[in-house]
């Protein structure tokens, strides 16, 4: 972002903000298409990573992406530090195989596991790289990296095991899931630490946990909170920005205590709802359905962002505290057509 655009961000998550602007998360699904490059030379060819994001910045100007200039290599970021094997797509994100397919190798694997190191293992380091590489050059453009982002601890234990597999684990032997959310928790803060000293300038921290929005109440409170909490809580002077955009609400009551500074949700929960259920200290970035940016009209787009602005003030008396988007990232296919429309809707139903 340019120093105007963190200004702009920050003052949105303290309520500060005039007006209503909008917020998206991209990343490798919608970016290589949009910019009609494969996947593989968005993540093996800096030029044309750093090419694409100028692109979206010349034309979306009014749009504040996020995390933005995002150094990563979809889901399989994380978990390739554990030495999991990866398949690459000209068309698609990168897969993970799991290293436990069976539940009953699952105490034995876990037991094996050593922590990673992100400025060694997997494909980590290279992310670091790209990150000091660029840093000097997005000065020159007046732009930086001002937040750092890591996949939540669930989700990186999930690509360990299939998501399933780990479900059942944690009540079958959750000492075993607990053992392995220990190291992923540690991966976590030991990956962001390592970012923040590559870029120099982020001030933000992002965590995307989908898996959160699989538990019951209780079993959330002991498999979820207490593991991102401590992600959290290991970065106090940083914004904290938190995405889980499964169906479930269960974690929404928690935000607070999360320490969760901007919360990116499902579309499938109302958001003047979801403004009384988070509390008032959280920032909301959402939340019509991501996928109406690449299957609806534009007009259609705006229709339901004017509902979603609607739904929001009618809970919260005025647009603070919201940051217009979508219930999760952009998808592959979405059309520069419709994310205009949602810049519409913003400026004309504040």
């Amino acid at each position: 972002m340019t120093s105007k655009q963190w200004s702009l961000f920050k003052s949105i998550i303290k309520g500060e903000s005039e007006g209503l602007n909008v917020g998206l998360i991209v990343d490798s699904p919608w970016m290589p298409g949009y910019c009609g490059i494969s996947n593989i030379d968005f993540y093996a060819r800096p030029d044309e990573w750093f090419n694409s994001y100028m692109k979206i910045k010349r034309d979306f100007p009014d749009v504040l992406f996020l995390p933005d200039w995002w150094a990563e290599y979809g889901m399989v970021t994380e978990p390739s530090g554990f030495g999991i094997k990866i398949d690459f797509f000209d068309g698609n994100l990168p897969n993970a195989h799991p290293l436990i397919t069976d539940m009953d190798d699952a105490d034995d694997v876990v037991s094996s596991l050593t922590l990673p190191n992100p400025r060694k293992n997997g494909l980590m380091p290279l992310l670091l790289n790209l990150q000091k590489y660029f840093r000097p050059k997005l000065a020159e453009i007046g732009e930086a990296i001002n937040i750092v982002s890591t996949r939540g601890p669930l989700t990186i234990a999930s690509h360990l095991f299939t998501v399933s597999e780990m479900l059942m684990c944690a009540k079958v032997e959750p000492d075993v899931v607990h053992r392995l959310l220990g190291i992923t928790t540690q991966l976590c803060k030991d990956w962001l630490s390592a970012q923040l000293e590559a870029v120099q300038t982020a001030e933000g921290i992002l965590v995307l946990d989908d898996i959160t929005g699989f538990f019951g109440k209780e079993d959330y409170e002991e498999f979820a909170h207490p593991y991102i909490k401590e992600i959290f809580a290991a970065f106090p002077e940083c914004v904290h920005l938190f995405h889980n955009d499964t169906d479930s609400d269960v974690c929404f009551e928690y935000m607070e205590d999360l320490g969760v500074d901007l919360f990116n949700f499902t579309h499938m929960k109302d958001i003047g709802e979801t403004r009384i259920k988070t509390g008032k200290n959280v920032a909301l970035l959402g939340n019509i359905p991501p996928m109406s940016l690449a299957k609806n009209t534009p007009d259609e787009v705006y229709d339901m962002a004017k509902d979603c602005i609607g739904s929001y003030i009618k809970a919260n008396g005025s647009t603070a505290g919201l940051l217009l988007s979508v219930g999760g990232g952009v998808p592959m296919g979405a059309t520069g057509e419709c994310i205009n429309a949602l810049v519409r809707a913003a400026k004309e139903n504040a």
